[in-house]
Protein backbone atom coordinates (compact mmCIF):
# COMPACT_ATOMS: atom_id res chain seq x y z
CA UNK A 1 0.00 0.00 0.00
CA UNK A 2 1.86 3.35 -1.13
CA UNK A 3 2.50 5.78 1.58
CA UNK A 4 1.94 2.77 4.22
CA UNK A 5 4.29 0.60 6.39
CA UNK A 6 3.20 -2.41 7.63
CA UNK A 7 6.08 -4.27 10.28
CA UNK A 8 5.43 -7.56 12.22
CA UNK A 9 8.21 -8.30 14.15
CA UNK A 10 8.63 -10.93 16.89
CA UNK A 11 12.43 -10.28 17.25
CA UNK A 12 12.71 -8.60 20.68
CA UNK A 13 15.60 -6.13 19.04
CA UNK A 14 13.66 -4.64 16.02
CA UNK A 15 11.45 -2.10 16.89
CA UNK A 16 8.73 -0.55 14.65
CA UNK A 17 6.63 2.65 14.97
CA UNK A 18 4.03 1.70 17.52
CA UNK A 19 5.14 -0.28 20.48
CA UNK A 20 2.72 -2.00 22.55
CA UNK A 21 2.82 -2.78 26.42
CA UNK A 22 1.32 -6.55 27.08
CA UNK A 23 -1.54 -5.33 28.97
CA UNK A 24 -2.29 -2.79 26.55
CA UNK A 25 -2.29 -4.87 23.75
CA UNK A 26 -4.30 -7.33 24.96
CA UNK A 27 -6.99 -5.41 26.16
CA UNK A 28 -7.03 -3.19 23.13
CA UNK A 29 -6.50 -5.94 20.37
CA UNK A 30 -8.41 -8.69 21.64
CA UNK A 31 -11.32 -6.50 21.80
CA UNK A 32 -11.29 -5.24 18.61
CA UNK A 33 -10.46 -8.62 16.53
CA UNK A 34 -12.75 -9.55 13.85
CA UNK A 35 -12.35 -11.81 10.33
CA UNK A 36 -9.46 -10.18 7.97
CA UNK A 37 -7.02 -11.60 5.62
CA UNK A 38 -5.96 -15.44 6.23
CA UNK A 39 -2.57 -14.37 7.43
CA UNK A 40 -4.70 -11.74 10.06
CA UNK A 41 -6.09 -15.28 11.66
CA UNK A 42 -2.09 -16.26 12.32
CA UNK A 43 -2.42 -13.44 14.73
CA UNK A 44 -5.79 -13.89 16.32
CA UNK A 45 -4.75 -17.44 17.28
CA UNK A 46 -1.51 -15.81 18.87
CA UNK A 47 -3.83 -13.14 20.66
CA UNK A 48 -5.87 -15.99 21.78
CA UNK A 49 -2.97 -18.04 22.83
CA UNK A 50 -1.47 -14.85 25.06
CA UNK A 51 1.67 -14.62 22.29
CA UNK A 52 1.51 -10.81 22.56
CA UNK A 53 2.35 -10.50 25.80
CA UNK A 54 5.49 -11.71 24.85
CA UNK A 55 8.54 -9.31 25.51
CA UNK A 56 9.64 -7.33 22.37
CA UNK A 57 6.68 -7.37 20.66
CA UNK A 58 6.34 -4.75 18.21
CA UNK A 59 3.28 -5.05 16.12
CA UNK A 60 1.87 -2.62 13.08
CA UNK A 61 -1.71 -3.67 13.87
CA UNK A 62 -3.79 -1.11 12.19
CA UNK A 63 -4.06 -3.05 9.22
CA UNK A 64 -5.10 -6.35 10.56
CA UNK A 65 -7.44 -4.09 11.56
CA UNK A 66 -9.03 -2.69 8.25
CA UNK A 67 -6.43 0.14 8.40
CA UNK A 68 -2.79 0.68 7.57
CA UNK A 69 -0.09 2.06 10.63
CA UNK A 70 0.40 5.79 10.70
CA UNK A 71 3.94 6.39 7.90
CA UNK A 72 5.72 9.51 7.67
CA UNK A 73 4.23 11.80 4.98
CA UNK A 74 5.31 14.77 4.04
CA UNK A 75 3.22 17.87 5.47
CA UNK A 76 1.35 19.88 3.03
CA UNK A 77 2.38 23.36 2.51
CA UNK A 78 1.63 26.31 4.20
CA UNK A 79 -0.53 27.65 1.65
CA UNK A 80 -2.88 24.30 1.77
CA UNK A 81 -2.71 24.37 5.50
CA UNK A 82 -4.11 27.88 5.24
CA UNK A 83 -6.75 27.09 3.09
CA UNK A 84 -8.20 23.84 5.09
CA UNK A 85 -7.66 25.98 8.22
CA UNK A 86 -9.76 28.69 6.95
CA UNK A 87 -12.53 26.75 5.26
CA UNK A 88 -12.81 24.88 8.95
CA UNK A 89 -13.50 28.70 10.34
CA UNK A 90 -15.54 30.10 7.39
CA UNK A 91 -18.49 29.43 9.40
CA UNK A 92 -18.04 32.22 12.03
CA UNK A 93 -16.64 34.81 9.50
CA UNK A 94 -19.82 36.99 10.10
CA UNK A 95 -19.42 36.65 14.22
CA UNK A 96 -15.73 37.42 13.72
CA UNK A 97 -16.08 40.23 11.50
CA UNK A 98 -18.60 42.05 14.21
CA UNK A 99 -15.89 41.37 16.72
CA UNK A 100 -13.32 42.93 15.24
CA UNK A 101 -14.97 46.02 14.33
CA UNK A 102 -16.22 46.47 17.99
CA UNK A 103 -12.81 45.83 18.88
CA UNK A 104 -10.73 47.80 16.66
CA UNK A 105 -13.13 50.80 17.34
CA UNK A 106 -12.62 50.69 20.88
CA UNK A 107 -8.69 50.44 20.69
CA UNK A 108 -8.36 53.39 18.11
CA UNK A 109 -11.09 55.77 19.95
CA UNK A 110 -10.70 55.42 23.66
CA UNK A 111 -7.52 57.05 25.97
CA UNK A 112 -5.42 54.60 25.00
CA UNK A 113 -3.92 54.04 21.26
CA UNK A 114 -2.66 50.54 20.10
CA UNK A 115 0.74 52.02 20.11
CA UNK A 116 3.00 51.27 22.57
CA UNK A 117 4.03 55.07 23.73
CA UNK A 118 0.35 55.24 24.23
CA UNK A 119 0.38 52.12 26.67
CA UNK A 120 2.69 53.43 28.63
CA UNK A 121 0.29 55.31 30.74
CA UNK A 122 -1.07 52.20 31.95
CA UNK A 123 -0.80 52.38 35.73
CA UNK A 124 -1.31 49.01 37.89
CA UNK A 125 -4.54 49.20 39.88
CA UNK A 126 -3.75 49.84 43.59
CA UNK A 127 -6.76 46.48 44.30
CA UNK A 128 -4.29 44.45 42.34
CA UNK A 129 -1.11 45.58 44.49
CA UNK A 130 -3.23 45.17 47.70
CA UNK A 131 -3.92 41.70 46.87
CA UNK A 132 -1.06 40.01 47.06
CA UNK A 133 -2.14 36.29 46.10
CA UNK A 134 -4.33 34.38 43.24
CA UNK A 135 -4.88 31.37 41.66
CA UNK A 136 -4.13 29.94 38.56
CA UNK A 137 -6.09 26.86 36.93
CA UNK A 138 -4.74 24.93 33.99
CA UNK A 139 -7.59 22.38 33.55
CA UNK A 140 -8.91 20.81 29.88
CA UNK A 141 -9.12 18.01 27.93
CA UNK A 142 -5.76 17.21 28.62
CA UNK A 143 -6.26 16.42 32.10
CA UNK A 144 -7.81 13.45 31.04
CA UNK A 145 -4.79 11.39 30.02
CA UNK A 146 -2.88 12.78 33.49
CA UNK A 147 0.46 11.71 31.68
CA UNK A 148 3.28 14.56 32.56
CA UNK A 149 0.63 17.67 32.25
CA UNK A 150 -0.78 20.04 29.59
CA UNK A 151 1.56 19.91 26.74
CA UNK A 152 0.52 16.42 26.29
CA UNK A 153 -1.86 17.06 23.74
CA UNK A 154 1.36 18.29 21.51
CA UNK A 155 4.14 15.25 22.60
CA UNK A 156 1.45 12.58 21.46
CA UNK A 157 2.31 13.26 17.69
CA UNK A 158 5.82 12.84 18.09
CA UNK A 159 6.50 9.37 17.28
CA UNK A 160 10.53 9.62 18.02
CA UNK A 161 12.82 11.37 20.20
CA UNK A 162 12.52 12.92 23.79
CA UNK A 163 8.96 12.58 23.90
CA UNK A 164 8.14 9.63 22.30
CA UNK A 165 6.96 8.14 25.67
CA UNK A 166 3.73 10.13 25.17
CA UNK A 167 3.17 8.32 21.49
CA UNK A 168 3.49 5.45 23.09
CA UNK A 169 1.29 6.36 25.54
CA UNK A 170 -1.62 7.31 23.80
CA UNK A 171 -1.24 4.53 21.38
CA UNK A 172 -0.88 1.77 24.17
CA UNK A 173 -3.98 3.39 26.23
CA UNK A 174 -6.41 4.84 23.68
CA UNK A 175 -5.40 3.37 20.43
CA UNK A 176 -3.41 3.62 16.85
CA UNK A 177 -3.15 6.62 14.92
CA UNK A 178 -4.59 8.35 12.45
CA UNK A 179 -7.94 6.81 13.68
CA UNK A 180 -7.32 8.12 17.80
CA UNK A 181 -5.89 11.51 17.99
CA UNK A 182 -6.55 14.11 21.03
CA UNK A 183 -10.13 14.73 19.65
CA UNK A 184 -11.53 11.01 20.77
CA UNK A 185 -10.22 12.66 24.24
CA UNK A 186 -12.95 15.02 24.51
CA UNK A 187 -15.83 12.89 24.97
CA UNK A 188 -13.57 11.28 28.29
CA UNK A 189 -13.31 15.01 29.98
CA UNK A 190 -16.69 14.76 31.48
CA UNK A 191 -15.92 16.61 34.50
CA UNK A 192 -18.85 15.26 36.74
CA UNK A 193 -17.59 16.23 39.81
CA UNK A 194 -17.10 19.89 39.14
CA UNK A 195 -18.40 21.81 41.96
CA UNK A 196 -17.41 25.93 40.86
CA UNK A 197 -18.73 27.19 44.41
CA UNK A 198 -16.86 24.61 46.17
CA UNK A 199 -13.29 25.32 44.23
CA UNK A 200 -14.58 29.01 44.90
CA UNK A 201 -14.77 28.27 48.69
CA UNK A 202 -11.27 26.74 49.02
CA UNK A 203 -9.69 28.88 47.11
CA UNK A 204 -11.29 32.04 48.99
CA UNK A 205 -10.46 29.90 52.41
CA UNK A 206 -6.83 29.99 50.80
CA UNK A 207 -6.87 33.36 51.25
CA UNK A 208 -6.56 34.23 47.23
CA UNK A 209 -7.63 37.61 46.20
CA UNK A 210 -7.93 36.79 42.30
CA UNK A 211 -8.92 33.54 40.69
CA UNK A 212 -7.24 32.82 37.05
CA UNK A 213 -8.15 29.98 35.06
CA UNK A 214 -7.10 28.91 31.91
CA UNK A 215 -9.87 30.02 29.40
CA UNK A 216 -7.89 28.14 26.04
CA UNK A 217 -4.91 26.43 26.23
CA UNK A 218 -2.60 25.66 23.46
CA UNK A 219 -4.52 22.67 22.66
CA UNK A 220 -7.12 25.04 20.99
CA UNK A 221 -10.21 24.08 23.31
CA UNK A 222 -11.64 26.61 24.66
CA UNK A 223 -13.21 26.28 27.91
CA UNK A 224 -16.23 28.78 27.57
CA UNK A 225 -19.10 29.59 25.56
CA UNK A 226 -17.40 30.47 22.42
CA UNK A 227 -19.31 31.71 18.97
CA UNK A 228 -16.37 31.38 17.34
CA UNK A 229 -15.35 27.87 17.80
CA UNK A 230 -17.71 24.24 18.03
CA UNK A 231 -14.52 22.67 20.34
CA UNK A 232 -15.67 24.32 23.56
CA UNK A 233 -16.69 22.86 27.09
CA UNK A 234 -20.01 23.82 26.37
CA UNK A 235 -20.73 22.32 23.12
CA UNK A 236 -18.65 19.12 23.43
CA UNK A 237 -17.12 17.25 26.89
CA UNK A 238 -18.78 18.04 29.74
CA UNK A 239 -21.38 20.76 28.03
CA UNK A 240 -20.79 23.42 30.59
CA UNK A 241 -19.46 26.84 30.47
CA UNK A 242 -16.96 25.99 32.61
CA UNK A 243 -15.44 29.72 32.98
CA UNK A 244 -18.99 31.32 33.71
CA UNK A 245 -19.87 29.29 36.00
CA UNK A 246 -16.53 29.88 37.49
CA UNK A 247 -17.03 33.31 37.23
CA UNK A 248 -19.98 33.95 39.04
CA UNK A 249 -19.08 31.76 41.86
CA UNK A 250 -15.79 33.30 42.02
CA UNK A 251 -17.14 36.73 42.57
CA UNK A 252 -19.86 35.86 45.00
CA UNK A 253 -17.00 34.66 46.99
CA UNK A 254 -15.49 38.28 46.35
CA UNK A 255 -12.75 37.61 44.46
CA UNK A 256 -11.57 38.94 41.27
CA UNK A 257 -11.71 36.82 38.12
CA UNK A 258 -8.66 36.67 35.71
CA UNK A 259 -8.60 34.63 32.75
CA UNK A 260 -5.60 33.39 30.77
CA UNK A 261 -5.51 32.30 26.76
CA UNK A 262 -2.61 30.75 25.44
CA UNK A 263 -4.19 30.63 21.64
CA UNK A 264 -1.29 32.52 20.47
CA UNK A 265 0.73 28.70 21.00
CA UNK A 266 -1.83 26.96 19.04
CA UNK A 267 -1.08 28.15 15.47
CA UNK A 268 1.63 25.80 15.37
CA UNK A 269 1.14 23.24 18.30
CA UNK A 270 0.00 20.33 16.63
CA UNK A 271 2.92 20.64 13.83
CA UNK A 272 4.24 17.07 14.85
CA UNK A 273 1.02 15.60 13.07
CA UNK A 274 1.69 17.21 9.60
CA UNK A 275 4.98 14.29 9.74
CA UNK A 276 3.24 11.34 9.65
CA UNK A 277 -0.75 10.18 8.52
CA UNK A 278 -2.38 11.17 11.84
CA UNK A 279 -5.45 12.73 12.67
CA UNK A 280 -3.94 16.66 12.73
CA UNK A 281 -4.30 16.10 8.49
CA UNK A 282 -7.85 15.47 8.35
CA UNK A 283 -9.42 18.82 7.44
CA UNK A 284 -12.75 17.79 9.32
CA UNK A 285 -10.40 18.43 12.40
CA UNK A 286 -8.73 21.54 11.43
CA UNK A 287 -10.60 24.06 13.60
CA UNK A 288 -9.91 22.05 16.62
CA UNK A 289 -5.68 21.34 15.31
CA UNK A 290 -5.49 24.78 13.92
CA UNK A 291 -3.29 25.53 11.09
CA UNK A 292 -0.45 23.17 12.96
CA UNK A 293 2.33 24.90 11.02
CA UNK A 294 5.67 24.03 11.38
CA UNK A 295 7.38 25.63 14.64
CA UNK A 296 10.67 26.69 14.30
CA UNK A 297 12.71 29.97 15.97
CA UNK A 298 15.94 31.96 15.65
CA UNK A 299 17.55 35.00 16.62
CA UNK A 300 16.81 37.94 15.21
CA UNK A 301 19.32 41.47 14.09
CA UNK A 302 19.31 42.14 18.09
CA UNK A 303 20.15 38.75 19.60
CA UNK A 304 16.89 38.38 20.87
CA UNK A 305 14.56 35.01 19.87
CA UNK A 306 12.13 35.44 17.03
CA UNK A 307 9.49 33.28 15.32
CA UNK A 308 10.06 31.98 11.79
CA UNK A 309 6.82 30.16 11.96
CA UNK A 310 4.27 30.95 9.26
CA UNK A 311 1.54 33.31 11.03
CA UNK A 312 -1.08 34.76 8.66
CA UNK A 313 -3.34 37.52 8.49
CA UNK A 314 -5.86 35.46 9.50
CA UNK A 315 -4.73 33.82 12.01
CA UNK A 316 -4.25 36.73 13.84
CA UNK A 317 -7.59 38.15 12.95
CA UNK A 318 -8.94 35.35 14.71
CA UNK A 319 -6.42 35.40 17.49
CA UNK A 320 -7.62 39.32 18.26
CA UNK A 321 -11.34 38.25 17.87
CA UNK A 322 -10.86 35.28 20.30
CA UNK A 323 -9.16 37.84 23.14
CA UNK A 324 -11.64 40.40 22.98
CA UNK A 325 -15.15 37.76 22.77
CA UNK A 326 -13.49 36.79 26.11
CA UNK A 327 -13.82 39.85 27.43
CA UNK A 328 -17.30 41.75 26.26
CA UNK A 329 -18.69 38.08 27.56
CA UNK A 330 -16.93 37.95 30.80
CA UNK A 331 -15.38 41.23 31.55
CA UNK A 332 -12.29 39.79 33.46
CA UNK A 333 -9.95 41.82 36.17
CA UNK A 334 -7.13 40.23 34.63
CA UNK A 335 -5.54 38.88 31.55
CA UNK A 336 -2.76 36.48 30.95
CA UNK A 337 -1.06 35.63 27.76
CA UNK A 338 1.45 33.09 27.37
CA UNK A 339 4.69 34.06 25.50
CA UNK A 340 4.52 33.53 21.97
CA UNK A 341 2.21 36.79 21.52
CA UNK A 342 5.74 38.50 21.96
CA UNK A 343 6.31 36.70 18.18
CA UNK A 344 6.80 40.02 15.91
CA UNK A 345 3.91 38.78 14.32
CA UNK A 346 1.50 38.88 17.06
CA UNK A 347 3.16 42.47 18.50
CA UNK A 348 0.73 44.41 16.52
CA UNK A 349 -2.39 42.61 17.05
CA UNK A 350 -1.46 42.84 20.86
CA UNK A 351 -1.37 46.23 20.93
CA UNK A 352 -4.39 46.86 19.44
CA UNK A 353 -5.77 43.85 21.87
CA UNK A 354 -3.87 46.24 24.71
CA UNK A 355 -5.63 49.48 23.69
CA UNK A 356 -9.24 47.77 23.85
CA UNK A 357 -8.83 45.57 26.80
CA UNK A 358 -7.88 48.99 28.65
CA UNK A 359 -10.05 51.49 26.74
CA UNK A 360 -13.22 49.19 27.53
CA UNK A 361 -12.12 48.77 31.11
CA UNK A 362 -11.66 52.19 31.48
CA UNK A 363 -15.34 52.78 30.44
CA UNK A 364 -16.15 50.34 33.00
CA UNK A 365 -14.72 51.90 35.58
CA UNK A 366 -12.93 48.51 36.25
CA UNK A 367 -8.87 48.78 37.31
CA UNK A 368 -7.78 46.01 34.79
CA UNK A 369 -4.59 44.45 34.86
CA UNK A 370 -2.82 42.85 31.67
CA UNK A 371 0.10 40.43 31.97
CA UNK A 372 3.53 40.05 29.99
CA UNK A 373 6.67 37.85 29.86
CA UNK A 374 9.79 38.14 28.99
CA UNK A 375 9.98 41.49 26.48
CA UNK A 376 6.59 40.72 25.19
CA UNK A 377 5.66 44.07 25.91
CA UNK A 378 7.48 47.42 26.45
CA UNK A 379 8.22 48.19 30.19
CA UNK A 380 5.00 50.20 31.77
CA UNK A 381 2.14 48.68 29.48
CA UNK A 382 1.28 45.87 31.46
CA UNK A 383 2.16 44.07 34.55
CA UNK A 384 5.56 42.00 34.13
CA UNK A 385 4.77 38.17 34.82
CA UNK A 386 8.54 35.33 35.26
CA UNK A 387 7.08 32.13 34.96
CA UNK A 388 8.60 29.42 38.11
CA UNK A 389 10.92 32.36 39.18
CA UNK A 390 11.70 35.29 41.34
CA UNK A 391 13.36 38.63 41.38
CA UNK A 392 16.48 39.36 42.15
CA UNK A 393 15.59 42.88 44.44
CA UNK A 394 12.86 45.33 44.47
CA UNK A 395 11.54 45.71 41.20
CA UNK A 396 9.88 49.49 40.82
CA UNK A 397 6.69 48.33 38.81
CA UNK A 398 4.63 45.78 40.58
CA UNK A 399 4.96 42.14 39.33
CA UNK A 400 3.78 38.69 39.43
CA UNK A 401 5.72 35.26 39.57
CA UNK A 402 3.20 32.46 38.63
CA UNK A 403 4.45 29.15 39.51
CA UNK A 404 2.51 25.70 40.64
CA UNK A 405 1.97 23.73 43.56
CA UNK A 406 3.67 20.69 41.21
CA UNK A 407 7.00 20.71 40.27
CA UNK A 408 6.99 19.95 36.64
CA UNK A 409 3.55 19.97 35.34
CA UNK A 410 0.70 22.88 35.20
CA UNK A 411 -1.78 20.49 34.54
CA UNK A 412 -2.98 17.28 36.79
CA UNK A 413 -0.62 14.71 36.13
CA UNK A 414 -0.53 11.25 38.18
CA UNK A 415 3.11 10.94 39.96
CA UNK A 416 4.16 14.20 40.41
CA UNK A 417 5.69 16.04 43.11
CA UNK A 418 4.75 18.76 44.90
CA UNK A 419 5.82 21.54 47.22
CA UNK A 420 5.53 21.88 50.37
CA UNK A 421 3.17 24.65 52.50
CA UNK A 422 6.58 25.75 53.68
CA UNK A 423 8.02 26.39 50.20
CA UNK A 424 4.80 28.02 48.72
CA UNK A 425 4.40 30.64 51.99
CA UNK A 426 8.30 31.28 51.80
CA UNK A 427 8.13 32.15 48.05
CA UNK A 428 5.06 34.58 49.08
CA UNK A 429 6.71 36.25 51.45
CA UNK A 430 9.74 36.77 49.14
CA UNK A 431 7.55 37.95 46.54
CA UNK A 432 6.01 40.38 48.24
CA UNK A 433 8.88 42.06 49.57
CA UNK A 434 10.41 42.81 46.23
CA UNK A 435 6.88 44.33 45.34
CA UNK A 436 5.74 40.96 43.58
CA UNK A 437 2.52 39.05 43.75
CA UNK A 438 1.72 35.46 43.81
CA UNK A 439 -0.08 33.00 40.98
CA UNK A 440 -0.08 29.92 42.68
CA UNK A 441 -1.32 27.30 39.94
CA UNK A 442 -3.39 24.02 40.75
CA UNK A 443 -4.62 21.23 38.06
CA UNK A 444 -7.86 19.73 38.78
CA UNK A 445 -8.49 16.17 37.33
CA UNK A 446 -10.63 15.23 34.92
CA UNK A 447 -13.29 14.45 37.04
CA UNK A 448 -13.53 18.02 38.37
CA UNK A 449 -11.63 16.99 41.90
CA UNK A 450 -8.66 18.97 43.00
CA UNK A 451 -6.40 16.56 44.34
CA UNK A 452 -5.67 16.07 48.01
CA UNK A 453 -2.06 17.17 47.97
CA UNK A 454 -2.82 20.15 46.26
CA UNK A 455 -5.64 20.70 48.71
CA UNK A 456 -3.70 20.06 51.51
CA UNK A 457 -1.33 22.91 50.41
CA UNK A 458 -4.23 25.44 49.86
CA UNK A 459 -5.67 24.75 53.05
CA UNK A 460 -2.17 25.40 54.86
CA UNK A 461 -1.56 28.44 52.69
CA UNK A 462 -4.93 29.72 53.60
CA UNK A 463 -4.57 28.75 57.53
CA UNK A 464 -1.30 30.51 57.52
CA UNK A 465 -2.24 33.81 55.78
CA UNK A 466 -5.66 34.36 58.28
CA UNK A 467 -3.00 34.67 61.01
CA UNK A 468 -0.04 36.46 59.17
CA UNK A 469 -1.92 38.17 56.11
CA UNK A 470 -1.69 41.79 57.69
CA UNK A 471 2.32 41.45 57.00
CA UNK A 472 1.03 40.42 53.48
CA UNK A 473 -2.37 42.53 52.08
CA UNK A 474 -2.61 45.85 51.34
CA UNK A 475 1.57 46.23 52.00
CA UNK A 476 4.72 47.63 50.07
CA UNK A 477 7.84 47.32 50.20
CA UNK A 478 10.33 48.52 52.68
CA UNK A 479 13.90 50.00 51.27
CA UNK A 480 14.93 46.42 51.60
CA UNK A 481 13.56 43.24 50.73
CA UNK A 482 14.98 41.57 53.12
CA UNK A 483 18.63 39.81 54.83
CA UNK A 484 20.13 36.83 55.80
CA UNK A 485 22.30 33.62 54.25
CA UNK A 486 20.03 32.14 51.92
CA UNK A 487 20.51 33.74 48.41
CA UNK A 488 17.47 33.87 45.74
CA UNK A 489 17.75 31.79 42.33
CA UNK A 490 16.35 34.92 40.43
CA UNK A 491 15.07 34.40 37.14
CA UNK A 492 12.38 32.30 34.96
CA UNK A 493 12.30 28.43 35.64
CA UNK A 494 14.38 28.44 38.65
CA UNK A 495 11.51 27.54 41.10
CA UNK A 496 13.23 24.83 42.88
CA UNK A 497 16.62 25.98 42.67
CA UNK A 498 16.28 27.96 45.71
CA UNK A 499 17.96 26.48 48.95
CA UNK A 500 15.63 25.97 51.75
CA UNK A 501 15.49 29.17 53.99
CA UNK A 502 16.87 29.24 57.82
CA UNK A 503 15.58 31.20 60.89
CA UNK A 504 18.21 34.20 59.90
CA UNK A 505 16.17 35.07 56.91
CA UNK A 506 14.40 38.17 57.19
CA UNK A 507 11.51 39.07 54.70
CA UNK A 508 10.34 42.74 55.00
CA UNK A 509 6.71 44.86 53.79
CA UNK A 510 5.31 47.91 55.15
CA UNK A 511 1.92 50.03 55.98
CA UNK A 512 1.51 53.16 57.92
CA UNK A 513 4.08 53.45 60.53
CA UNK A 514 4.33 49.71 60.38
CA UNK A 515 7.11 47.41 59.51
CA UNK A 516 6.84 43.86 59.06
CA UNK A 517 9.45 41.40 59.68
CA UNK A 518 9.17 37.50 58.72
CA UNK A 519 11.01 35.13 59.65
CA UNK A 520 11.30 32.30 57.42
CA UNK A 521 12.99 29.64 60.30
CA UNK A 522 12.23 29.38 64.02
CA UNK A 523 15.35 29.74 65.77
CA UNK A 524 17.00 27.08 68.20
CA UNK A 525 18.01 29.82 70.59
CA UNK A 526 14.93 31.31 70.96
CA UNK A 527 16.45 34.58 70.19
CA UNK A 528 16.84 36.87 66.73
CA UNK A 529 18.32 39.57 65.51
CA UNK A 530 17.16 41.66 62.55
CA UNK A 531 20.59 43.60 61.89
CA UNK A 532 18.61 45.78 58.97
CA UNK A 533 16.98 47.27 62.07
CA UNK A 534 19.61 50.10 63.21
CA UNK A 535 19.03 51.93 66.92
CA UNK A 536 18.58 54.89 64.53
CA UNK A 537 15.24 53.56 64.02
CA UNK A 538 13.22 53.40 67.45
CA UNK A 539 11.19 50.63 67.93
CA UNK A 540 7.80 50.97 70.40
CA UNK A 541 6.53 47.81 70.15
CA UNK A 542 7.32 44.38 68.65
CA UNK A 543 4.29 42.08 68.20
CA UNK A 544 4.05 38.05 66.79
CA UNK A 545 1.11 38.33 64.79
CA UNK A 546 0.61 34.36 65.17
CA UNK A 547 -0.48 34.96 69.02
CA UNK A 548 -1.06 38.65 69.58
CA UNK A 549 1.39 38.61 72.14
CA UNK A 550 4.15 41.53 72.54
CA UNK A 551 7.56 40.20 72.31
CA UNK A 552 10.52 41.07 74.27
CA UNK A 553 13.16 43.27 72.50
CA UNK A 554 15.94 45.54 72.61
CA UNK A 555 17.94 47.48 70.01
CA UNK A 556 21.65 47.52 70.07
CA UNK A 557 24.56 48.02 67.50
CA UNK A 558 24.27 45.22 65.59
CA UNK A 559 20.57 45.24 65.18
CA UNK A 560 17.01 44.76 66.67
CA UNK A 561 17.56 41.34 69.25
CA UNK A 562 13.96 39.54 70.27
CA UNK A 563 13.32 37.04 72.34
CA UNK A 564 11.02 34.72 71.13
CA UNK A 565 8.49 32.26 72.98
CA UNK A 566 9.24 28.33 73.95
CA UNK A 567 7.70 27.00 71.47
CA UNK A 568 7.01 27.96 67.81
CA UNK A 569 3.82 30.34 67.27
CA UNK A 570 2.13 28.80 64.12
CA UNK A 571 4.02 26.72 61.67
CA UNK A 572 6.06 27.57 58.31
CA UNK A 573 6.83 31.57 59.05
CA UNK A 574 6.75 33.88 61.99
CA UNK A 575 5.58 37.52 61.21
CA UNK A 576 6.22 40.30 63.58
CA UNK A 577 4.52 43.71 63.61
CA UNK A 578 6.84 46.40 64.40
CA UNK A 579 5.83 50.20 65.43
CA UNK A 580 8.15 52.90 64.99
CA UNK A 581 8.12 55.92 65.25
CA UNK A 582 8.26 56.33 61.57
CA UNK A 583 9.09 54.20 58.36
CA UNK A 584 11.35 54.87 55.82
CA UNK A 585 10.01 55.42 52.62
CA UNK A 586 10.28 52.36 50.27
CA UNK A 587 12.78 53.33 47.76
CA UNK A 588 12.65 52.73 43.89
CA UNK A 589 14.95 50.02 42.63
CA UNK A 590 16.78 49.96 39.59
CA UNK A 591 14.90 49.85 36.31
CA UNK A 592 16.81 47.06 34.85
CA UNK A 593 16.24 44.77 38.12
Amino acid sequence: MPGYRFRLYLDGNRQSDQPLAGRHFDTWFCSRRRSVSAGAKVMRRACTSKMVMAAGLWLGLATLCGSAVAADTRPPDAATIEKQWVAANRPYDKVRRTILEQTRTIAWQGPMQPDWQSLGGYRTPDWYRDAKFGIFIHWGVYSVAAYKGEWYPRHIYERSGEYSNYYQHQVATYGPMPQVGYKNLIPLFKAEHFDPQAWATLFREAGARYVVPVAEHHDGFAMYDSKLSDWTAVKMGPHRDVIGELARAIRAKGMRLGLSSHRAEHDWFFDNGRTFDSDVNDPRYAALYGPAHAVTSGKGEDGKEVDWTFVSDAYLDDWLARSAEIVQDYHPDLMYFDWWVGQPRFRGALAEFAAFYYNQAAARQQGAVLFYKLDNMRPGTGTMNIERGQAADIREQPWQTETSVSDDSWGYAEGDTYKSPDEVVHLLADVVSKNGNLLLNIGPKADGTIPEQARHILQAVGQWLGANGEAIYGTRPWQRFGEGPTQVVAGTMQDTKTRPYTAEDFRFTTKGNRLYVIELGWPATRHAVVHSIGPAMRVKSVTLLATGKSVAFSQQADGLHMDLPAQPAGVHAYAYRIELESVDMPVRARKDQ
